[in-house]
């Protein structure tokens, strides 16, 4: 029913060159495979690519670290490319969910300060709805709350980024599980992972839903 009152955008996979390089050459690679002239290292993490906070916390000016923020802003064609998508359907997206593992944490801005988001109260709130439902099908336990005291500091994310652009309902999931397997996470884990996610997931949408802005 929630299909019937509102569009649902899903972005599988942004960093696609990166995840086909995980199930190639190297399975923990995170960063882009971009290359820059004059460098021997590839890629940026796309998720300390995005223009909010640039490079400050949590996030590394040299090229070869695994949390290099690029050479600037939206510098990964991924990176800018999601922005693009995002800037034009701005006036119709009212939530931005980003999915990520693991920790299984459901976070909110701000990631990139130490700061309360104008919408903390609201975006906690919610967050704890979601947390309770995705709990209620097989008893995972979810901490909620902003991204810089939640679980670090970490600049450039997306998150933070969709909500200085306007999107209020913007949140960053990291899935199971709490480290045992951490993102090597069995098989047997994945179905039930996204059957208590989408429990999460519309909680969310049906909030969203009735408290439009």
């Amino acid at each position: 029913s929630l299909l019937d009152e509102m569009d649902v955008f899903v972005l599988p996979v942004f960093n696609i060159d990166g995840y086909v390089f995980t199930h190639t050459n190297n399975r923990m690679w995170r960063k882009t495979r971009s290359k820059k002239s004059g460098s021997s290292c590839i890629g940026a993490d796309p998720n300390r690519n995005f223009d909010a906070g640039w490079c400050t916390l949590g996030a590394s000016s040299n090229p070869c670290s695994d949390t290099f923020c690029g050479y600037n802003p939206e510098s990964e064609i991924e990176v800018k490319n999601v922005a693009d998508f995002i800037r034009r359907n701005k006036s119709i997206i009212k939530a931005y969910l980003t999915i990520h593992s693991y920790s299984q944490l459901l976070l909110f801005p701000y990631s990139y300060k130490y700061g309360l988001a104008a919408d903390h109260t609201e975006l906690l709130t919610v967050a704890q709805g979601a947390a309770s439902a995705l709990q209620s099908l097989y008893g995972t336990r979810y901490t909620s709350g902003p991204g810089a005291t939640t679980i670090y500091p970490a600049a450039g994310g997306s998150d933070d980024w969709a909500y200085d652009l306007g999107v209020k309902y913007s949140y960053t999931f990291e899935l199971r599980d709490t480290g045992r397997y951490g993102f090597l996470l069995p098989e047997s884990q994945i179905k039930p992972t996204c059957e208590e996610t989408m429990l999460a997931v519309k909680y969310i949408a049906a909030y969203v839903q009735k408290n439009l802005y």
